[in-house]
């Protein structure tokens, strides 16, 4: 599989440019000036949701990594999923659980907003401890600062243009933040099904590895979110939501990267594309029984 790159021209890596794109202009429409500054105003709740996924997180990444030993691709795909801000729907999830509605929307805005640094600088950090994968790595010739300005087109512009359209248009923001969103979110499903339709055979070759792994790296994503509030002294609500916040990822932006400057090495992208598919169903039964099993009726 590390010698595998997945079947994707360059008109859909162009769609699966615009459509994360757009995911990241629907989150920000949910974004407000007073959510950046609820982080200075809850700075402990804030400072530790940040820590467990900007430092914990990867560090049980590093652990599974060792302890699974898979393919040096799929463990890049791990690092990368687990270097990646919180996902699109982390505050959705957040709001079914119970969760600190507030804190979930404020940490989204603080790792989106930093992911511009945070997401290259620290692949290659933590990436710099896989050396099974120093290989692939020197052949992929990866460029931090190319990474760099890719995000700033992919994640700030549409999250700037977002939070300025609902501060000033909020009647407006209002209205087209629920169908962008849900428009979004089933578009760029459809799309992570197609991908791999079109590369079922690796796929259906790999399946029983990948499940496994991305059970137990979300898994414990969310575990450590929660035991790191615990530990933190947070309340109930706090614990929710820095541990949703830990286990849903932006994988999307994930395979964004992957597709523009991994060369679509399939065991990364599949670890990306399943984590996208699978921490939308974690978080939904994780919620419904944090909600009191609500959430249906």
């Amino acid at each position: 599989m590390d010698e595998v790159s997945l079947n994707f021209n360059s008109e859909g890596l162009l769609l699966l440019n615009f459509l994360l794109g757009f995911i990241m202009f629907g989150v920000a429409l949910d974004l407000k000036v007073v959510d950046f500054k609820r982080v200075l105003l809850n700075p402990k709740a804030s400072i530790i949701g940040l820590i467990s996924q900007w430092v914990i997180l990867p560090i049980i990444t590093l652990i599974l990594i060792f302890t699974f030993e898979p393919r040096p691709s799929m463990a890049l795909g791990m690092i990368l999923v687990a270097c990646c801000p919180g996902g699109n729907i982390s505050n959705f999830i957040s709001k079914l659980a119970g969760g600190n509605a507030a804190l979930s929307v404020s940490l989204t805005a603080m790792t989106t907003s930093a992911a511009i640094f945070m997401t290259p600088f620290s692949f290659a950090f933590w990436s710099s401890f896989i050396e099974s994968a120093d290989g692939l790595k020197s052949s992929i010739s990866l460029n931090i600062w190319d990474m760099f300005s890719t995000i700033i087109y992919l994640i700030v512009i549409p999250v700037v243009l977002g939070v300025l359209f609902a501060q000033y248009k909020p009647t407006i923001a209002q209205k087209i933040k629920k169908p962008v969103n849900i428009i979004s979110i089933v578009i760029f499903a459809a799309f992570v099904i197609i991908a791999f339709m079109k590369n079922a055979n690796y796929f259906l070759e790999y399946i029983h590895i990948i499940f496994v792994i991305v059970l137990f790296h979300n898994g414990l994503a969310f575990l450590s979110g929660y035991w790191m509030a615990k530990l933190g002294g947070l309340e109930e609500s706090e614990r929710k939501a820095i541990s949703i916040e830990t286990g849903i990822q932006n994988s999307g932006l994930g395979l964004v990267l992957i597709f523009n400057f991994f060369d679509g090495i399939g065991g990364m992208a599949i670890i990306a594309g399943w984590w996208g598919i699978w921490h939308i169903v974690a978080g939904l039964i994780i919620a419904f029984f944090w909600s009191g099993k609500k959430i249906i009726a």
